[in-house]
């Protein structure tokens, strides 16, 4: 039997690979696209829906292991241990550098320790593999207030509003904003 482990572990590798590239098309794709579409439809109860099970998507690595890094991380974070929850997502980055909610989970812990400069790096990664993501826009935004830049965090509030219109707290910023930078604000 040990002659044939060899030739085993090669033919479950393969099968592993063949899983992971196949993970990230097909219905979970049609999916998103579906969702996306309704979004831009929809009133404000049914986006919250919708939001749900974009994030559902958005968190599907198309690896348990990777998954429950994602898992291990956001745990942490919830236990408010944004270090460990970097560490997790470090090593989730690490083994699966193109699953952009990876990257989105670290840039928010980075965020929550005050490292900026590593947080925007990792909004500019997720933004690189998934354009409409949303919350990783909303988080520039935050930034860039952080910064003291408010046309930036307008431009990337904007952004994320063209995609999911129905983002409360982002339509607060943006109405804050506009005034602010118009002047108006007392």
């Amino acid at each position: 039997m040990k002659a044939h482990r060899p030739l085993h572990n090669i033919v479950v590798a393969a099968l592993l690979v063949l899983l992971t590239q196949f993970a990230g098309t097909g219905a979970g794709a049609a999916d998103l696209e579906t969702l996306f579409a309704e979004l831009k439809e929809s009133d404000a109860q049914e986006a919250s829906r919708l939001e749900r099970e974009i994030w559902n998507e958005w968190s599907k690595s198309g690896s348990p292991a990777m998954d429950l890094l994602l898992k291990r991380g956001r745990d942490a974070m919830a236990a408010g241990d944004p270090q460990a929850a970097i560490e997790h997502f470090t090593a989730l980055t690490d083994h699966a550098p193109d699953f952009a909610e990876g990257w989105n989970a670290r840039a928010t812990a980075y965020f929550t320790v005050g490292e900026l400069g590593p947080s925007v790096n990792d909004i500019a990664r997720v933004l690189t593999l998934n354009p409409r993501h949303f919350g990783a826009l909303s988080g520039l935004g935050m930034i860039f207030e952080e910064l003291d830049q408010p046309e930036k965090a307008l431009e990337a509030y904007k952004a994320a509003l063209a995609i999911h219109p129905h983002l409360q707290g982002v339509i607060e910023s943006v109405e804050r904003l506009e005034k602010q930078t118009a002047g108006q604000d007392l």
